[in-house]
């Protein structure tokens, strides 16, 4: 790729960026959020067209027009945000668009559930092929989309944040199959902001910036250190700045909460000015207790208090009302409705201060908007820009922000930081620290063992549904963590 530039409204997304990949080499993408990492990948996958610049495959110029073009030259992708069809069975939206056929043109759909059950087990993936994507959890979803992109004969693999939802054993699987396409020639583009991963897995690295290619580098040949200072142009000292909060009384009190799905008799206190971070393996339980507390799973049995005040939370409208905000971990399908722009979604959950007897009011819209874009430093032209144009870290900072302007004092932020690069995440961490100096309890989810080591104050564990593990932030250690959430001693 030389010299590809592409501009959208108000925005220079990229400008002039070189970028070339060779046959059996895994070549790290990195850059902060916004830096165009994404649009320079969805130019060679066919799904956004350059404004200037060539491609060459193998020698050849090459004009690629529509996504299915770039499968037929050998290109293959999986992006960071999951384009699965909910209500499909897991067969069909592996092999959606080139479906088996009988005939030429029966669906042989008996066909398509061998091939992807073959499919999945090359991968080491349980999954049912005939099961709905919809009832799968989100690294369930994850590993479809490594499915679907690998049952394509690619040349050229483009990886956008694929182990964002993975377990440490996922993880090793899916870098098993990588080393196996390598050896194979296929030339792999990797984006991940897991620096650990990208030098785990990696031969070399090229850094974006603001749209501009910085540094091509061996692996090799840098550090963590000199990355992440071509990438934000500032040194990162610090990346867990927890700030200690003398905690007040409780703000949000759980007894013994269950549900139908998962939660067995769960327990817990969040305290005002505090983190109180939740661990465990993933399908431990971790986002069904943050569904159940902000009224989106019923409850069967237990009690949650606001306050110190018993709450009925039998819908998200009525834990809104009671002050709390959710960041789900899943944005894109619970956080935002992306075709709208991010004035309207900051006044979703703000509808009785923007739209007061059914009246809408123009100007206190406009300025509930434009404090979230200055105050989070969201990247955006404007505050009428379509939240789905942003990138991920700058949406996640538009589901903040409604929050914010909502002037909720519990939070719940469930993986606050996936997907998000090294210097967005510390302006989160900093973020955590002024709202519990301003008094906030935040309960926070993560399957990034560091993070929660490194911002909570006290530590729960999760496993099978239960709590079982609690650690104050001077008695927290990874081998202790991991261990009750394994269900073994340390």
């Amino acid at each position: 790729m030389r010299g590809i530039g592409k501009s959208f409204p108000g925005v220079r997304a990229l400008d002039g960026v070189d970028f070339d990949l060779q046959p059996g080499e895994v070549h790290v993408l990195l850059g902060e959020n916004g830096a165009g990492k994404s649009t320079l990948m969805k130019i060679l996958s066919g799904a956004c067209r350059p404004d200037e610049g060539e491609i060459h495959l193998a020698g050849q110029p090459q004009r690629i027009a529509t996504p299915h073009h770039a499968q037929s030259l050998g290109i293959s992708t999986i992006y960071q945000e999951f384009n699965l069809v909910p209500h499909l069975p897991v067969s069909a939206n592996i092999f959606l668009g080139r479906e088996p056929r009988r005939a030429g043109f029966l669906l042989d759909r008996r066909a398509m559930r061998r091939q992807a059950a073959r499919a999945l087990q090359e991968l080491d993936v349980a999954i049912d092929p005939a099961a709905p994507v919809s009832t799968l959890g989100v690294a369930e979803q994850q590993m479809i989309e490594v499915t679907k992109a690998l049952s394509l004969d690619a040349r050229i693999l483009v990886m956008d944040e694929p182990t964002s939802a993975l377990t440490g054993g996922e993880i090793e699987t899916l870098f098993a199959i990588v080393r196996r396409l390598r050896a194979r020639g296929v030339g792999i583009v990797y984006i991940s902001h897991r620096m650990e991963e990208i030098f785990q897995i990696g031969d070399r690295v090229t850094v974006l910036r603001d749209g501009r290619k910085v540094a091509t580098h061996r692996l090799a040949d840098v550090t963590t250190a000199d990355l992440i200072r071509e990438m934000a142009d500032r040194e990162l000292t610090e990346h867990f700045p927890r700030e200690a909060v003398e905690p007040g009384p409780p703000v949000l009190q759980v007894r013994d909460l269950t549900t139908r799905t998962k939660l067995r008799g769960v327990s817990l206190e969040l305290r005002r000015g505090e983190i109180l971070g939740i661990a465990g393996l993933l399908g431990a339980g971790r986002t069904e207790l943050a569904r159940a507390i902000f009224g989106v799973d019923p409850i069967r049995s237990g009690e949650i208090r606001v306050h110190g005040c018993p709450a009925s939370l039998r819908s998200p409208r009525e834990a809104i009302r009671a002050g709390i905000g959710l960041l789900p971990e899943d944005r894109r399908q619970f956080g935002l409705v992306l075709p709208l722009s991010i004035k309207h979604n900051v006044s979703l959950p703000n509808t009785d201060r923007v739209y007061p007897r059914g009246l809408l009011r123009t100007a206190e819209e406009r300025r509930l908007a434009q404090e979230c874009v200055t105050g989070l430093r969201i990247k955006t032209p404007h505050i009428d820009q379509a939240s789905g144009n942003l990138s991920g870290g700058n949406q996640q900072k538009v589901v903040l922000g409604k929050w914010l302007a909502r002037k909720s004092d519990i939070f719940i932020f469930d993986e606050p930081t996936r997907g998000i690069d090294v210097g967005a995440k510390v302006e989160i961490y900093r973020l955590m620290n002024r709202l519990t100096r301003d008094g906030a309890g935040i309960l926070m989810i993560s399957s990034e063992l560091p993070e929660v080591l490194g911002m909570s104050d006290r530590i729960l564990v999760m496993r099978e549904g239960r709590i079982t593990g609690e650690f104050t932030r001077s008695e927290a250690t990874q081998e202790a963590v991991l261990a009750a959430a394994l269900g073994t001693t340390a």
